[in-house]
């Protein structure tokens, strides 16, 4: 054999095992991403604790309550809050609540690049390419996202967004590595799906000079149902007079 042909054997085989491992979305996953939710169920309470640069704080959210005044600052750095503390806690609130929600992550998915990580037969992990679907998105064509999929309850158990190589998300900050990793409880006894935790790493600099490595954790506990109260009973039919 000459070394062309040999070359061209190579390049061939190359491209039929890469076009083996791109699957498209299997049903059984899009039919779960159809309902998925990244922040977990709808209905619940929840409390919220933030940990990261030696810094902690603790929230509660209401979804009950006024638009700015769901969200309840409970501790600051391990102490009950200052009234300061508390005050600009809660004119932050404005902006939390009003502002706009980021694109969801399974209306990002490039299906045609579907990659079967691992599969037991109880969990099966997809991996997927992503799309900008917004004009100054420059993250996505550099993340991947990963999702871990529970057959017996048919839920997400976990999600993973990271990125596959260094890139730009604006002029003067460079990003060397990028991970966030939602992790979600299972439904059980009547109880739906929830989000237990969310851990963020970041490495980077910005205008080569400041550091922009940072890395979170944040838990969910406390879930409290939010049952609607029962519709009264109907007034009892009054009896005409014959």
């Amino acid at each position: 054999m000459t070394l062309a042909r040999c070359f061209l054997v190579i390049c061939l085989s190359v491209f039929i095992v890469g076009q083996a491992w791109a699957e498209p979305m299997p049903d059984e996953l899009r039919a779960v991403l159809k309902s998925f939710r990244a922040e977990g169920s709808k209905g619940w309470a929840f409390t919220q604790t933030t940990r990261g640069d030696g810094k902690s704080q603790t929230e509660r959210f209401d979804p009950r309550a006024h638009e700015y005044k769901r969200w309840t600052l409970l501790e600051k750095d391990g102490h009950p809050p200052t009234p300061e503390e508390a005050k600009r806690y809660n004119e932050l609130q404005t902006r939390r609540s009003t502002g706009e929600s980021a694109p969801n992550v399974k209306d990002q998915l490039d299906e045609s690049s579907g990659e079967r990580v691992s599969d037991d037969g109880v969990r099966a992990v997809w991996r997927f390419k992503l799309q900008a679907k917004e004009k100054d998105d420059t993250s996505a064509a550099h993340m991947h996202a990963t999702f871990t999929l529970h057959r017996p309850s048919a839920t997400i158990e976990r999600v993973e967004l990271a990125s596959f190589e260094p890139f730009r998300p604006v002029l003067g900050i460079s990003i060397t590595e990028a991970k966030t990793v939602m992790d979600y409880s299972l439904p059980e006894n009547g109880r739906p799906t929830l989000l237990k935790s969310v851990t963020m790493k970041v490495r980077g600099r910005a205008w080569w000079l400041r550091s922009m490595d940072q890395d979170l954790e944040i838990s969910y506990s406390d879930y409290v149902p939010l049952r609607p109260s029962p519709a009264p009973a109907p007034a009892p039919a009054k009896e005409t007079s014959r």
